[in-house]
């Protein structure tokens, strides 16, 4: 039996470079971004117009259903930094919409919930 290798992925030159990256995100001096994390999930408000940069035009089509910012950034092959600039410029003209997570913990206790849900059902 011969032993498979494994073939080495180049990185994609485009996807690299630090000139792009800095063009893409048009931060000189890196300015206030939105409070964005991971999980937060983002949903367009509007399709894409022919001002918006590829990359948010992108963006707006991807989020006609909610994603995360781990997934756009994912899938648009781009670091979190520069995902999170062009999502607050997206913010800034209300393209997008962006939601916290729910916490697990802000949720009430199933126990009080079921004793509204009974002390509803008596009256």
């Amino acid at each position: 039996m011969s032993s498979l290798r494994r073939e080495r992925r180049e990185a994609d030159p485009v996807l690299s470079d630090p000139e792009r990256l800095y063009v893409i995100t048009g931060d000189p001096d890196g300015g206030e971004r939105a409070a964005l994390d991971l999980v937060t999930m983002v949903v367009a408000k509007e399709q894409p117009t022919p001002t918006v940069q590829p990359e948010q035009a992108v963006i707006l089509r991807l989020c006609q259903a909610p994603l995360s910012v781990a997934e756009i950034s994912a899938y648009l092959g781009l670091p979190f930094s520069v995902v999170t600039s062009l999502l607050t410029e997206l913010l800034a003209s209300e393209l997008i919409e962006s939601r916290a997570p729910i916490v697990r913990a802000t949720l009430p206790d199933r126990s009080l919930l079921e004793a509204v849900m009974h002390g509803l059902q008596k009256l």
